[in-house]
């Protein structure tokens, strides 16, 4: 026998042959293979659609234990499969508590505890009004995953730096849309600028907030830039 095999039940053969692709792949090429065959198919929370990379959401569950927040803002919802995956981690840790915030939700079909809804736009002044008032003396960390436009993204940084609290996070989703040609599925994804020039003219201007890079050391993030530590009041 030339090649290695491995038996997985009658018939069924694996070999090496099967992964030669992984030697030719990139990280951009992974990362348009996860977006075209993966995130919006394939990957689930208890059951739960959840449109994220697996290695964000790692990062995220070291983040909630290190931090320990007492409100998480989750800007964006869709079906509640990332909301209900941080409500299960605070849950494990005994400590803290979920707002998320969305223009809609019809598709929410989540509960826990843990959740409280808010519906609207997060530059609606009664939703930015109600946000302040639950984070008010609360330990807050912020996950942006709403319009991910250039101007709603840098808007939503400004308006809602001040809450963050020192030494935990403002996460800025998706910004791997920027580091694509406009060409390919990613990069073509908002049709104009979008998170990642948004971060960095905010960072231009916001001094308490540094880039933890640490947080994309697995490098397939979707978060390039987008792990925004607080490191001053």
């Amino acid at each position: 026998m030339n090649k290695r095999e491995v038996i997985s039940g009658e018939n069924a053969k694996v070999t090496d042959s099967e992964y030669e692709h992984l030697n030719k792949l990139n990280l951009a090429g992974w990362l348009e293979h996860h977006q075209q065959n993966v995130v919006f198919d394939k990957v689930s929370w208890m059951g739960i659609p959840t449109w994220k990379n697996v290695l964000d959401l790692w990062i995220y569950q070291e983040l909630i234990f290190k931090v320990r927040p007492d409100i998480l803002v989750e800007m964006g919802s869709f079906k509640g499969g990332s909301t209900l995956y941080l409500a299960h981690l605070m849950e494990n840790i005994g400590h803290g508590r979920i707002v998320t915030v969305d223009i809609d939700h019809t598709n929410f079909i989540v509960s826990h505890d843990r959740i409280m809804t808010l519906t609207g736009s997060t530059q609606d002044p009664e939703v930015i009004t109600q946000i302040k008032n639950i984070c008010a003396d609360a330990r807050v960390m912020i996950i942006h995953d709403a319009d991910h436009r250039k101007d709603m993204v840098l808007a939503d940084l400004y308006t809602y730096a001040d809450i963050v609290s020192e030494d935990s996070y403002f996460i800025v989703e998706d910004g791997v849309v920027d580091l694509f040609p406009r060409q390919t599925l990613l990069g073509g994804a908002l049709g104009g600028p979008g998170p990642l020039p948004a971060i960095r003219e905010f960072l231009e201007n916001d001094r308490r907030f540094v880039v933890d890079r640490d947080c994309e050391r697995y490098q397939l993030s979707y978060n390039p830039n987008g792990y925004l530590k607080r490191i001053c009041g």
